[in-house]
């Protein structure tokens, strides 16, 4: 499946969750996501299922001062 991840084209496996992408990512910790424009809670992405074509947006939260 392609997807198009933070701008660039990225080819995952078929059938991915949020959750799936993230760990197929090696992403943890704090993190919003986007899918084609709409956040998706955390509490949603164990069940939002990825489609080909689809655009997400993943953003880490740093802090600093």
């Amino acid at each position: 499946m392609r997807l198009v991840v933070n701008g660039d084209p990225c080819e995952v496996p078929d059938g991915l969750t949020v959750s799936g992408l993230l760990r197929h990512l090696s992403i943890e910790g704090l993190v919003a996501v986007e899918v084609d424009r709409d956040v998706v809670p955390r509490a949603a992405r164990e069940d939002h299922a990825l489609r080909d074509g689809a655009q997400v947006e993943i953003v880490h939260f740093v802090g600093g001062g």
